[in-house]
């Protein structure tokens, strides 16, 4: 079972957002920035605009917690990419909000959980939990976590504290959480069974049906 780390960071220019609200917002979008706020360790929320390019970058290599370094305006901070908002249908970014993070803080996150490898011959792999929750360095969050079901065989079961953590991280999740369940796969006599059984269920209400038409 392998992880892979995100980078330590992210450089983005951003400009401090004066003005607020929809228009703003939309305005901003269109001049190809993503309106953002910034907040976290009492300090007071800030209204930044992303450039919109460098930023989508920075997430597909880095994925959904990236840590960024932003130079606000000559001043440089680090941040936590907490939420994203897309665009339901264009599938470009609305919205994000940034927590303020430090050097050598550990933060709570989401992280995805992806399988690999194949398991034994006949069987079926199932996927229950796509994301853990870890707490983990600021400067070192996985960007995702690998599970490897190679050679498995039917009756296998990986729960979330059998999954490997990067060094200094800790699991939150329950630790029982089913993550991936090998089971034995169904044969075409299996699927033909089951068929026949809900065939067999549909018949007696076509003939309550018909009964009742007759009356």
């Amino acid at each position: 079972m392998s992880k892979k780390n995100a980078p330590t960071s992210n450089n983005l220019t951003v400009t401090v957002r004066t003005d607020t609200g929809k228009g703003a917002s939309r305005r901003a979008r269109r001049d190809g920035l993503v309106p953002a706020v910034l907040y976290g360790h009492g300090t007071n929320p800030e209204h930044l605009n992303l450039p919109a390019r460098d930023f989508a970058a920075v997430l597909r290599h880095s994925g959904t917690n990236a840590v960024l370094t932003l130079d606000i305006e000559g001043r440089e901070q680090l941040a936590l990419t907490k939420t994203i908002e897309i665009h339901p249908i264009r599938r470009n970014l609305v919205h994000a909000d940034l927590l303020v993070v430090r050097k050598g803080e550990k933060v709570t996150v989401e992280v995805n959980v992806h399988v690999e490898g194949d398991a034994e011959s006949g069987t079926l792999v199932t996927q229950d939990a796509n994301t853990l929750e870890i707490e983990a360095e600021a400067l070192s969050i996985p960007e995702f976590l690998t599970v490897s079901v190679e050679g498995l065989a039917a009756g296998t079961q990986i729960t979330a504290g059998s999954v490997e953590l990067p060094k200094g991280s800790t699991l939150i999740s329950d630790p029982e959480t089913l993550v991936v369940n090998v089971v034995t796969a169904p044969t075409a006599a299996d699927l033909e069974a089951e068929g026949g059984g809900d065939e067999g269920a549909e018949a007696p209400a076509e003939e309550a049906a018909e009964d009742s038409t007759e009356e």
